[in-house]
């Protein structure tokens, strides 16, 4: 059937906020269960220290905290949420989905809003945005929560030297409402997925149940690998992304990569020729690699240190397990 130009609204960002657990992890304490050292480690992908979550800080719990503080930001109460999307991929529970159970801690209001969990690995949250973006401008949900959360320490190796020391835990959300202006471009998102097993779990979870001493099914990385492909395709994806937005480089205010590894985002920097007024997410130093809650944590923590970005253009760009990437620009809230 014919759609009324009417049904088409443009979305923003209306609020941001992370939470992050209270347990840091120096790299001293990594290398006690690899054989690394402080000096190679931040060498090889400029990480100090991580994060790691306790017992109580449960992927609910972070994600909850992380959205909370973003509808607080947006000023808006929870009983106006009615769609509540989660991206994780350590997630270890295949049922109720995630969204379900931070919908549910938000309480009443949220807890009967629509809610669905999506798996994009590191480049989650820039699929989970540019799908709530279209719901928004579809009129199919009013305000869209989109939470990304992880628990690395959950499914990382501590004794395996490519990964061990890459990935921390914590959560970040945003809020997605209707607006006059666009406030965020059309997702450029793909695959390369002939190249997923540079990021896998070499077994299923089928595997525990049918030997119970196969072990933990644990990610492993093909560290070379993936930063190979990494600082040579995604700038192409940054560049297809700003296009779309039809937006220069010199329009940025902020550049938010997946904080997977400093030297990625060094390459990127280079390559995309970012003049020097562009901020440019570093948190892998303090935080390493949070998977898909590493944009919207990233954002929410430059948003509160360099609030003069507040109101510019930020080029986001995700990228991981899969091998699946995704980009777009918005305007920062």
């Amino acid at each position: 059937m014919e759609v009324s130009r009417q049904t088409v609204r443009h979305a923003s960002i209306v609020g941001v906020g992370g939470y992050l657990p209270e347990r840091v992890v120096s790299n001293q304490e990594v290398c006690a269960g690899i054989d690394s050292t402080d000096e190679w480690i931040v060498r090889r992908s400029g990480i100090r220290q991580r994060r790691f979550a306790g017992p109580e800080e449960s992927l609910a719990v972070m994600g909850y905290a992380a959205g909370t503080k973003a509808l607080a930001a947006a000023g808006l109460p929870v009983e106006r949420v009615d769609c509540v999307i989660a991206t994780t991929m350590s997630h270890l529970s295949q049922a109720p989905a995630l969204s379900t159970r931070i919908a549910q801690l938000l309480g009443p209001g949220a807890d009967v809003a629509a809610a669905f969990d999506l798996n994009a690995g590191c480049a989650g949250f820039c699929y989970a945005l540019g799908v709530a973006r279209d719901l928004v401008a579809s009129r199919s949900a009013e305000h869209v929560l989109v939470v990304g959360a992880e628990r690395m320490s959950d499914i990382v190796d501590p004794h395996d030297r490519s990964s061990a020391f890459l990935f921390g835990d914590g959560a970040g959300a945003v809020v997605v409402a209707p607006s006059r202006v666009s406030g965020i471009s059309p997702v450029v998102w793909g695959s390369d997925s002939g190249r997923g097993d540079a990021i896998a779990q070499p077994r299923s979870w089928s595997a525990l149940r049918e030997d119970r001493h196969a072990g933990f099914p644990f990610l492993r990385l093909q560290g070379p690998a993936v930063f190979r492909w990494a600082v040579t395709q995604m700038q192409g994806v940054a560049r297809s992304a700003l296009a779309a937005a039809g937006v220069e480089v010199a329009e940025l205010a902020a550049f938010i990569p997946h904080q997977a590894n400093d030297r990625i985002t060094d390459a990127l920097v280079e390559a995309l020729a970012l003049p020097p007024s562009v901020v440019v997410a570093r948190d892998v130093v303090e935080l390493g690699n949070t998977a898909g809650a590493s944009v919207p944590l990233a954002m929410d923590r430059l948003v509160a240190r360099v609030p003069e970005v507040g109101g510019g253009l930020a080029l986001l760009l995700g990228f991981g397990a899969g091998l699946l990437y995704a980009g777009q620009v918005v305007r920062l809230p």
